[in-house]
């Protein structure tokens, strides 16, 4: 019953209105490889006239050195702000005031840095560059993109950069899609960094307002920060303050031109349009982008933690606690094993940390079961949860502890385990069905692992898993030395 239910769950994949597909949703991916190393995967959907685009480049802040950490979260900004024919009202005449920008503004990052650097040389400078940038904004305009996109029908125009990924999306009637082809191919062509320096500060600002002052954030990056030692993973996306103000048009550049490129994109085009025609559409716009510089894998490898580490942070909020464990990603069997373990221990009210430490001990406001930070290199299984006064982080703990302790020494009955199978799958399923949720899962499957298959897979390797495989994981995974532990608490409270 479990494979048929699989095998039904596939076919269910290419639901369009009412009507059953015939193919399954590996026959209906059209994929495409074009000279340059850019990839391209087409679902047709013609129930609606409308199209979802989905761009994304296999580079996030895992690849950032020490000199460019927060680069990729900064180009995202960056990337909304135009090229040499769109965000400007005369080019020609913008260039010469950007290039005197980028001299002042160089000069008076490298003058910062120098100790006992002259304070009136430092106020000059600065006057300098707000003297050039309000020059400048006479030849800015504003929104450009989104305000094309909305003005021919475009909705969910949005980016977002991640550990491993950056995307670029946007939904579009069908009979816009050249359009859309123009904009985006126009932006990996010529794309200007303007107004980097006034963006730079609104990142700070970012910065202070949404994790330096965000307790949530703060303890979220406390943790990722402490569990990994040599992994990149460790950095945040977006950068610590020195590394935003350090970042100059140079370094930015360089990053944009070497790894935004064809042999890094994935380019997914899932609704109304015929594949035939979204190929040459493509082709006549992105196949004359040189291919770009492969992005480098990784090299450091997060040595094995041999023993627990405890961090306490010290903030004016109300108590938070997280415990993380290293894990493998996918597609490694374990991987699977954890996503069945996160529905189990956290997922919604039926779960087993919820029932426990929220509705029967009420020693708990909330508890979330998640994966962080990245999916391309081995990451973290996290347990966050809130106690609830007037109980404290260490009695939430304890439970913890003992709900992963019953996974470890009992067995998953087989009905719990069905149940977790099928919301995982069913789960999928949701997500598959809008044209966004397919455009996005393609691309990213197919960046991180090389294969956007896994979708098609999924459900299978799924179903092969037995509860003693979830209980050897518990034992091999939740041990005292493989975690660490962070603690958010005001200064007066106990732990």
């Amino acid at each position: 019953m479990k494979r048929l239910y699989c095998l039904l769950g596939l076919l269910l994949l290419c639901f369009t209105g009412t009507a059953l597909a015939s193919s399954t949703l590996e026959e209906k991916v059209i994929e495409h490889s074009f000279a340059n190393g850019l990839k391209l995967m087409v679902v047709e959907r013609h129930d609606t006239p409308v199209v979802s685009a989905y761009i994304t480049i296999g580079v996030g802040s895992v690849h950032e050195t020490s000199e460019t950490r927060g680069v990729a979260h900064l180009l995202e900004h960056m990337l909304f702000k135009g090229t040499k024919t769109l965000g400007t009202t005369d080019y020609v005449k913008e260039k010469p005031i950007l290039e005197e920008i980028e001299r002042v503004g160089s000069k008076l990052d490298a003058l910062r840095l120098q100790v006992g650097a002259d304070p009136s040389q430092i106020a000059a400078l600065e006057k300098e560059l707000v003297d050039l940038q309000a020059e400048h904004k006479q030849y800015v305009v504003k929104d450009v993109f989104s305000n094309i996109y909305s003005e021919n029908g475009g909705s969910g125009y949005n980016a977002f950069t991640s550990k491993d990924l950056t995307t670029y999306l946007i939904s579009l009637p069908s009979n816009k899609m050249e359009l859309w082809a123009l904009i985006e191919s126009d932006r990996m062509k010529n794309p200007i960094l303007r107004e980097f320096y006034t963006e730079r500060d609104v990142i700070h600002e970012e910065r202070r307002r949404s994790y330096d002052t965000n307790p949530r954030r703060r303890h979220y990056e406390s943790m990722v920060n402490n569990a990994f030692n040599v992994h990149p993973y460790r950095n945040p996306i977006i950068g610590w303050h020195s590394d935003i103000a350090n970042l100059s048009p140079q370094k930015a550049r360089e990053f944009l031109q070497k790894y935004y490129a064809p042999v890094n994109t994935v380019i997914a085009l899932v609704g109304d349009i015929k594949a035939a025609d979204a190929i040459a559409l493509v082709d006549r716009y992105f196949g004359d982008i040189a291919p770009g510089t492969p992005v480098p894998i990784v090299s450091s490898v997060e040595p094995e933690q041999n023993g627990e580490k405890r961090i306490v942070d010290i903030f004016d909020a109300e108590p938070r606690l997280a415990i993380a464990y290293h894990k493998p990603t996918m597609p490694q069997k374990d991987d699977y094993v954890f996503d069945l373990i996160d529905q189990i221990l956290g997922s919604g009210r039926t779960s087993r940390l919820y029932r426990s430490l929220v509705e029967e001990q009420q020693l708990a406001t909330s508890v979330s079961v998640y994966g962080a930070p990245g999916s391309r290199y081995p990451n973290l299984f996290v347990i966050d949860a809130i106690p609830r006064h007037p109980h404290t982080t260490d009695e939430l703990e304890a439970a913890i502890y003992a709900e992963l302790d019953k996974l470890k020494k009992e067995l998953v009955d087989e009905t719990e385990l069905t149940k977790v199978r099928n919301r995982l799958v069913t789960d999928q399923l949701r997500r598959l069905r809008s044209n966004s949720g397919l455009a996005r899962l393609l691309t990213s499957y197919q960046s991180l692992g090389g294969d956007w298959r896994y979708l098609v897979t999924y459900a299978a390797e799924i179903d092969k898993l037995s509860a003693e495989d979830i209980k050897e994981v518990a034992n091999n995974y939740f041990t005292s030395a493989n975690r660490t532990v962070v603690v958010l608490k005001r200064e007066d409270e106990s732990i």
